[in-house]
């Protein structure tokens, strides 16, 4: 790219990120329904609105990966794979053959044609399929013999090299690596993972119960044990600090449930009491320090939240998402207010402000400002 082109791509994206910047900011007016059911908006709040794609399907995508406005993945039950090239208007099934009996709760995707989906489940049901031809085709790549181990969530730093984690096994959560785009995996050593908690373990709702950003840098979020913890790696999985979050814990359902990194220092973390019944009055906090500490929320989401992103080239805005709604954040997730009351997983953004969300009954929605 020639440097004038450079310069006036860098214009285009600094105009965008403004206006969407003026749209989150813009005062309250009444809302609009959009997208024939997707305006679950809540009346009188402005701001970003989802519009429903209709998948053809009721099935559940806690799996979702973003790869541009147009092209996205999303990965679910019955081992089923979907992916969209025209903005959400069609979805072509390429699930991996046999997978029916898996359920898939993370996809990392890396284009249009190259992306890893990871099955959760005890022993063999934990399982990485790989693609590099959009799905007409998939490998197996790792199936997990162990019985003690299950896998919940994957992250990749790069196109090459990536994690994934299982529950403690022994004691101490497992990280499985790869350095060759998911096509061979291993088992790190477990010297430098800190201990579990009695009952402590990762939670497979959203795939982002482990995160990274940057070429190293890895965190993995916590639940169920006494304290909710979030645990921090810089050297992609060897060595790993713990740190003791503020969203309660002390009972399976409750914990940590995300995490979203925006660089090696900023991170917000959501979660709660996944029961529909339980309240959830601190499902939010916020690190300022590499996930080093944690404060709790000023005003956090007002209920459990299972996924939450930051929006592109920002620094101060983000969504979270959950089953009661989807709540926006213009101060680095100190305070929250709610958007939408529609059903959603799992969120992701990628950099050209295309904002994705999926959840249960075939709901994917893409964030139109």
């Amino acid at each position: 790219m020639t440097s004038k082109g450079k310069t006036r791509r860098m214009v285009s994206v600094g105009l965008c990120a403004a206006a969407v910047a003026a749209a989150l900011a813009a005062p309250a007016q009444a809302a609009q329904h959009t997208g024939g059911g997707a305006g679950e908006k809540v009346a009188g709040k402005s701001g970003p609105a989802w519009s429903l794609k209709n998948t053809g399907t009721d099935l559940r995508f806690r799996g979702l990966a973003a790869v541009s406005r147009r092209t996205a993945w999303v990965a679910g039950s019955k081992g089923t794979v979907l992916r969209t090239a025209d903005g959400g208007r069609s979805w072509l099934n390429v699930s991996p053959p046999g997978a029916g009996g898996l359920e898939f709760r993370d996809i990392e995707a890396f284009d249009a044609r190259r992306a890893v989906v990871l099955a959760i489940g005890e022993g063999e049901a934990s399982r990485v399929f790989r693609t590099d031809d959009g799905g007409a085709s998939w490998t197996e790549s790792f199936r997990n013999t162990d019985p003690k181990a299950f896998y919940d969530c994957i992250t990749f730093f790069d196109s090459r090299h990536g994690v994934a984690m299982s529950d403690p096994v022994d004691g101490k959560y497992r990280i499985l690596s790869t350095g060759d785009g998911g096509k061979s995996w291993k088992v790190l050593p477990s010297a430098g993972m800190p201990d579990a908690l009695p009952g402590e373990a990762a939670f497979a709702a959203s795939g982002q119960c482990l995160v990274s950003s940057g070429p190293k840098d890895v965190w993995l979020a916590t639940g169920g044990g006494a304290t909710a913890r979030v645990l921090h790696s810089a050297d992609r999985g060897l060595n790993w600090t713990v740190a003791d979050g503020t969203i309660p814990a002390g009972d399976p359902a409750r914990g940590v449930f995300a995490l979203a990194f925006r660089d090696r220092a900023h991170g917000i973390a959501v979660g709660g009491d996944y029961r529909p019944d339980q309240a959830s009055p601190s499902a939010g906090a916020v690190s300022g320090d590499g996930g080093r500490s944690w404060q709790q929320a000023k005003t956090p989401p007002p209920a459990y939240r299972s996924g939450v992103t930051w929006l592109p080239h920002s620094r101060a805005a983000a969504l979270a998402v959950g089953p009661t709604g989807t709540d926006l954040t213009l101060d680095g997730g100190r305070s929250w207010r709610t958007v939408d009351t529609g059903s959603y997983d799992t969120v992701d953004c990628t950099a050209d402000f295309g904002c994705w969300a999926s959840g249960e009954k075939g709901r994917v929605a893409r964030l139109e400002f």
